[in-house]
């Protein structure tokens, strides 16, 4: 198993040990689970990047809009 060093603030050190003392059997077993619901989370696949990259940008290019088009009128907008 690969070994990984983080270096932490104090504060956010003093809040992890809270949390493997509540939580879970180990530090091990803590770092593992938090980092693996991150990742979920993040919803970065794990094998690539590139498609991670890809997949940002072009959500991000959905979501922009032309402003160089007619916007609308207030009358338009229909909640």
């Amino acid at each position: 198993m690969p070994v990984v060093e983080v270096n932490l603030p104090d504060e956010l050190l003093v809040e992890f040990e809270q949390l493997v003392d509540e939580e879970f059997i180990s530090e091990e077993q803590a770092v593992e689970e938090l980092l693996s619901m991150g990742m979920d989370a993040y919803g970065a696949p794990v094998d690539d990047e590139d498609g991670v990259q890809s997949d940002f940008v072009q959500s991000a290019q959905n979501n922009l809009f032309d402003t160089a088009g007619d916007p609308g009128g207030l009358d338009d907008d229909v909640l």
